[in-house]
């Protein structure tokens, strides 16, 4: 999407309009190439780039993401930017969601809660009894 988008936003006259489309087309390429190597098996560095990106932890991956998805937004505020650059913004989204971890259940943090009274309550009782 990303990239039929960029093409589409290059058949103008605008400059800024060019850019952003072939700054999409760009988007397109390097996702293509982190995210499903086997698209690309007639580049040669195509496996390097994909084991590279591998290595990144899931934030690294999502401020990446969304940071190069944001750009030609920026460029050229249209619908073609915006749609097309929203997959690219999304699978950012997710690898921030998934850096963020698991939820937590609730019956662990009752119990985190109420230790973290009990606490509070022991070191004011010794406050007072400290005090009299």
């Amino acid at each position: 999407a990303c990239a039929f988008a960029g093409l589409w936003n290059c058949v103008t006259i605008n400059p800024l309009n060019i850019a952003a489309g072939v700054w999409m087309m760009l988007n397109a390429f390097v996702l293509f190439l982190c995210e499903a190597p086997f698209c690309c098996q007639f580049i040669e560095f195509a496996n390097a780039v994909s084991a590279r990106a591998d290595k990144l932890r899931a934030w690294q991956k999502a401020a990446f993401y969304c940071g190069m998805a944001v750009f030609p937004v920026m460029l050229s505020l249209t619908l073609t930017t915006l749609f097309g650059n929203a997959i690219a913004f999304a699978t950012g989204v997710l690898y921030g969601l998934s850096a963020l971890g698991k939820k937590g259940d609730a019956i662990s943090y009752a119990r985190i809660h109420q230790q973290q009274k009990q606490m509070d309550e022991e070191k004011l009782t010794g406050t007072l009894e400290g005090q009299a």
